[in-house]
């Protein structure tokens, strides 16, 4: 009986606070947006007359308690300086995922955002960990056949999606035909790319490749962060240090046995300019290979 009372005034607590927001909402005219997952105000907001944010003006906010919602949360980070834009992560029931977005016009309010609210308590055992936002440019494809080229994959890519600025390609021991690094101008490009190109590339070339987040970008040592009470058990996870970008000028083919070609789908082939001929002649640990002394 007990839990289902508990129950009964935490869902008319969260009620009350949904209506809060509406009233807040009505009150500022402030308009959210919902997409994927995520409600968005701003991007820019109606009013801006500054440049667009570039780099690290971007802070990841997590330990966010779970009805709190935007009437709290951009008012308090609006008060180190105005927002380009901030997102909260939400699910399907309407409840707050836990962590957010926000975007300064600059990368010196970002860190004060990070200086300011780095453990600001919104609640009895919720201090917010306030941190520079990584935001991911880089993508890794794998699984390409092995004749493709820098060039020509560059081009097909910039057909099926937005916003590629260079490609690097990488093969060797452990790599199954060529993976290629892929820099975007952002990370929504980046985000929309992962989300196509799967799909594309099957579609077009009946090739199935695979996609995912390569960070080349290290993280900061710049901005030590100051704990947070060992006693809240909210500590924020450590960053896992991001893998060095491997940049080559051109593609490297591996001779067999050391790597096995897949097959080249034709449609890729056309669309990539044909197979292409090794430009290298046989490596000396593949005349090892087939003729042991």
């Amino acid at each position: 009986i007990e839990t289902r009372n508990n129950q009964k005034i935490h869902r008319s607590q969260g009620h009350d606070r949904v209506k809060e927001l509406e009233t807040w909402l009505k009150t500022t005219n402030t308009k959210l947006t919902q997409v994927n997952g995520q409600r968005k105000y701003g991007g820019p907001p109606e009013v801006w007359d500054g440049p667009t944010p570039g780099p690290r003006c971007e802070v990841f906010i997590s330990h966010i308690p779970r009805d709190a919602y935007e009437d709290l949360l951009i008012p308090l980070f609006s008060s180190v300086g105005p927002l380009w834009e901030f997102r909260l992560m939400m699910n399907f029931s309407g409840q707050n995922r836990g962590f957010a977005y926000a975007k300064y016009g600059s990368s010196a309010e970002a860190t004060s955002a990070i200086r300011l609210l780095h453990g600001h308590l919104m609640e009895p055992g919720f201090l917010l960990s306030v941190r520079r936002s990584v935001e991911k440019r880089h993508l890794c494809i794998g699984d390409l056949p092995a004749v493709t080229s820098q060039e020509d994959l560059l081009q097909v890519l910039r057909v099926l999606t937005e916003g590629v600025e260079r490609v690097s390609l990488k093969a060797g021991p452990g790599i199954e035909g060529v993976s290629a690094i892929v820099a975007f101008s952002s990370h929504h490009a980046a985000s929309m790319a992962k989300k196509v190109l799967v799909e594309a590339f099957k579609r077009k070339f009946s090739l199935t490749i695979s996609i995912k987040w390569h960070s080349a970008t290290k993280p900061s040592s710049d901005e030590p962060l100051p704990a947070l009470t060992p006693s809240s058990g909210l500590l924020p996870s450590p960053i896992k240090p991001p893998r060095h970008l491997l940049n080559s000028p051109q593609p490297s083919i591996l001779p067999p046995p050391l790597a096995r070609r897949p097959s080249t789908p034709p449609g890729f082939c056309r669309a990539v300019g044909g197979p292409i001929v090794p430009r290298y002649p046989p490596s000396p640990i593949n005349r090892l290979l087939h003729h042991p002394l």
